[in-house]
């Protein structure tokens, strides 16, 4: 771990409230460098998690990143990797990531109320050596892992999967086209991929 866990900000508050020694205990027993099997698996049955990122300024921005179960892959004790699939083309988080490669991330299951921490560097990748296993990603996203730690899930609303997105990437599979794409504000600037075959007049 290279930065201390808590910063001056947190030392306060965390005086305030008589939680500092606390606080200790938790980054003693639950915080750690490496994945666990229990964490692996958790992982990878996650649909989705959410991820923070700043630029060179510091100014955040968050993002929901979803898939099917296995999405995000642990390639090792200390390794993710997570498939860039194609959205709005703004590119916020990985344009974050390669300003800034600190990167935090909140994996969260509803269903059996449960959430895990990890945060780390990131790399943004075309020709990383999984892309090709990896249905309808662009970019590989490798993330490092400093501090891995879970939450306790108190406060985690349970709720239960009603529909997997039909946008999803899979094996053998071409998702829909999602309708602002077909919105005409927005054609014109879609990249040639995107845009749909002029009619044929003859």
């Amino acid at each position: 771990m290279t930065t201390p866990t808590y910063h001056d900000g947190m030392r306060e508050l965390q005086d305030v409230r008589e939680t500092r020694a606390l606080a200790d205990r938790l980054e003693k027993v639950t915080m750690r460098a490496a994945f666990t099997d229990e964490d692996k698996a958790f992982i990878q049955r996650c649909r989705m998690f959410f991820i923070a990122t700043a630029d060179p300024g510091g100014q955040p921005d968050c993002s929901y990143k979803g898939g099917l179960p296995g999405f995000v892959r642990v390639v090792d004790e200390h390794t993710l990797a997570i498939p860039d699939y194609d959205g709005n083309g703004q590119y916020r988080s990985w344009g974050n990531v390669r300003a800034n490669p600190k990167v935090g991330l909140l994996f969260i299951d509803f269903e059996t109320p449960k959430r895990l921490r990890v945060n780390g560097t990131a790399v943004v990748s075309q020709d990383d050596p999984l892309l090709a296993g990896l249905p309808g990603a662009v970019f590989v996203v490798r993330l490092t892992a400093e501090r891995i730690f879970p939450n306790c899930p108190r406060y985690i609303h349970k709720m239960q999967l009603a529909e997997e997105s039909v946008y999803a990437p899979r094996p053998d599979y071409t998702p829909p086209v999602p309708a602002w794409k077909t919105f005409d504000v927005f054609k014109d600037a879609l990249p040639a991929r995107d845009r749909a075959p002029a009619p044929d007049k003859t």
